[in-house]
């Protein structure tokens, strides 16, 4: 039974669970674990590609890597918590943490010329959906054609 669009704005999408699933079970992370060490979990998110996934995956890893896990009670250590020598040598990090860098897309200048200028791009738009449209009737006609001598 379907909803009305005004419920459907309302209702939670569960699309893509499998790809945050795949992407902290790979680094593993459990589902509990993230949001206490400081990793977001947004069901709302999808990989659209795999180089993204694997950067993605690169990111959490290099993450757990450089964390460090204080115990809840100072003598008392756990598995999870930190070495008490990384307890030892750890500071507090102020700003940002580990941004994500974006490569800079850097566009070529042409010169514009004469050929350019004159170009009708929708004329030539228009004329290819007409060939597109065209093309089973004309091969129809074709055939007709052969079939005629």
């Amino acid at each position: 039974m379907g909803t009305s669009t005004r419920t459907g704005r309302h209702v939670k999408t569960w699309f893509n669970q499998t790809a945050c699933r795949a992407r902290r079970s790979i680094v593993g992370i459990p589902k509990k674990l993230a949001p206490t060490i400081g990793i977001a979990i947004d069901h709302r998110l999808r990989n659209s590609s795999l180089e993204s996934l694997l950067t993605n995956i690169q990111r959490l890893k290099a993450y757990k890597a450089k964390l460090v896990v204080f115990p809840r009670q100072a003598l008392k250590f756990k598995d999870g918590d930190s070495a008490p020598e990384e307890l030892a040598t750890a500071t507090q990090v102020q700003g940002p943490y580990m941004p994500i860098v974006r490569e800079k897309l850097s566009v070529e200048l042409v010169k514009v010329t004469n050929e350019m200028k004159s170009f009708k791009a929708y004329d030539k738009l228009r004329v290819e959906c007409m060939n597109k449209r065209q093309t089973g009737a004309r091969m129809k006609k074709a055939s007709e054609a052969e079939k005629a001598e």
